[in-house]
């Protein structure tokens, strides 16, 4: 047992509720247990956010040391990230995932891609797509519980974005994936790849700038959650700007950035259970999520329905329910009138203790 029992008192910033919670040894108790005192933070909690698309052991030049990682994965928890999908890494970051001082970890183990339509040295390159379906074995394999396609990239013949699979391919290798327990997203910047992937029964869609009404009303009507990556859809203009070889791939991704926030509204009016992930570890910095969360108010959500939607239910969704494992965020105002509050928490609590926040620093 710890030398003292926290107790985190008020009300949840997200759903209203009153909360006391009582937390010793990385786990909820009934009362105030066995410790030898108690330690009460009190204000507006949260259950810590899921940074739904992020990259830990990945940055802007490559791959990583798993010494980096981890302090990737500490970044994190200091904005107030207590679990993080990883969406792909060229660094197998299994010994973080067990650790109960950093976030949870939920791995998608690598990309999977073809030749020169992805970004250099971070995926695993396929030259025949019929490959597709041993390889999602094997990553389903080398993750916890997802896989991770790139669906679209620029295709140099055409000088634009393409899809990467065949959709009988798809459709057996998500079928795959599902077979072996683990479930399937997909990085998907334009149009042409979404009826596929949807079609295929893909579970998740990353970024999704080209949704259009009916890949819309597909997402709706098959539970496809998506995560659209918010502040990484701000560098589209520099990606544009760089590719002055590709005139149809520069407008094209011009066009996805101008229309995205709108994009992004539409999926939220149609029911469709949208999630912050900051794609941390390549054009974005790590510990970032403040910033999606503000950005995702452009989607019609008001700050309650964002915290709602990066907290309680990406943790449903992820199979960590709130403050299960005793992991909470306290502030002394409530972030669900102003969302700027999140970037001064009280306490950042993991595994029942103070790892970050004012209370700490003092």
């Amino acid at each position: 047992m710890a030398d003292h029992t926290l107790h985190v008192t008020g009300q949840d910033a997200a759903t209203g509720e009153h909360l006391d919670l009582w937390m010793d040894d990385g786990a909820l108790l009934d009362g105030p247990g066995d410790g030898a005192g108690v330690r009460t933070i009190s204000g507006f909690v949260l259950p810590g956010f899921v940074d739904a698309h992020c990259h830990i052991g990945y940055s802007a030049t490559g791959a990583v040391s798993l010494a980096e990682a981890e302090d990737q994965a500490r970044h994190n928890l200091a904005a107030g990230v207590l679990v993080i999908r990883d969406c792909g890494s060229p660094v197998d970051t299994t010994p973080l995932a067990v650790r109960d001082d950093l976030p949870v970890l939920i791995r998608a183990g690598r990309h999977i891609a073809r030749p020169k339509r992805y970004i250099r040295d971070l995926a695993v390159d396929l030259d025949d797509p019929a490959d597709l379906v041993d390889e999602v074995r094997r990553q389903a394999a080398r993750g916890s519980g997802w896989v991770k396609l790139v669906g679209d990239w620029i295709d140099r013949s055409i000088g634009d974005l393409a899809p990467l699979w065949p959709d009988d391919v798809l459709a057996e290798a998500i079928a795959a994936a599902h077979a072996a327990g683990a479930r399937v997203t997909a990085h998907v910047f334009g149009e042409d790849a979404l009826p596929g992937l949807l079609a295929a029964g893909i579970d998740c869609i990353e970024h999704g700038t080209g949704l259009t009404d009916e890949t819309i009303e597909a997402m709706v009507a098959g539970g496809v959650h998506l995560v659209p990556t918010m502040i990484n859809i701000a560098n589209f203009p520099s990606f544009a700007d760089a590719a002055t070889r590709y005139p149809a791939y520069a407008k094209h991704m011009r066009d996805l950035h101008e229309r995205s926030d709108e994009t992004f509204g539409r999926a939220v009016d149609a029911g469709i259970a949208v999630h912050a992930g900051t794609d941390a570890g390549g054009f974005v910095e790590h510990g970032r999520i403040v910033d999606e969360l503000v950005a995702l108010t452009r989607t019609g959500m008001d700050p309650r329905a964002v915290l709602r939607a990066a907290g309680h239910d990406a943790r449903a969704w992820l199979g960590e329910p709130a403050y299960s494992r005793a992991d909470a965020l306290v502030f002394d105002t409530d972030p669900g009138e102003d969302l700027e509050a999140l970037r001064a928490p009280l306490a950042v609590i993991r595994s029942g203790r103070v790892v970050a926040g004012s209370l700490l620093e003092g």
